[in-house]
């Protein structure tokens, strides 16, 4: 997560499938909502946000991505369990070379020692506002 005061460079997938989308699940304890989010993590100093969005696929799920496009960078200013964060995202649109990946309701994976969930969701419940997708400005990709 942000250390206070820091900008967080990071690089997100958006994998979709016909009218789904494949997105982590998160919780916010402070405001106790949900969320969900495109897989990806944080960017080595060194590393590209193309070479960073391969290795965090491949770290959280032993995944592969094939047709792998740049969309766009996003600027996202959030609150999350009561603290200010700031992530500049490097945002690709990808698909699992495996096609496993497309068969699976949801999958858990590990950050360090947090599990956290990845699942399908139909892209519907994010434009109506059901769902929160964050940033929000991800909705516009879908």
């Amino acid at each position: 997560m942000n250390k206070p005061g820091r900008i967080r460079v990071i690089t997100l997938g958006l994998i979709q499938d016909g009218d789904r989308v494949f997105v982590s699940e998160g919780y916010d304890p402070v405001k106790q909502e949900t969320f969900y989010r495109a897989l990806g993590g944080g960017i080595d100093f060194g590393e590209t946000s193309l070479d960073a969005l391969k290795r965090e696929f491949q770290e959280e799920l032993q995944a592969e991505l094939t047709n792998i496009t740049y969309l766009g960078c996003v600027e996202n200013l959030f609150v999350y369990d009561g603290k200010a964060g700031h992530e500049v995202i490097q945002v690709y649109r990808c698909d699992f070379v495996e096609p496993r990946f497309y068969q699976l309701e949801s999958v858990t994976f590990y950050e360090g020692t947090h599990a956290h969930q990845a699942l399908w969701v139909k892209s519907d419940r994010f434009k109506t506002g059901e769902l929160r997708l964050v940033p929000e400005a991800f909705v516009e990709y879908l």
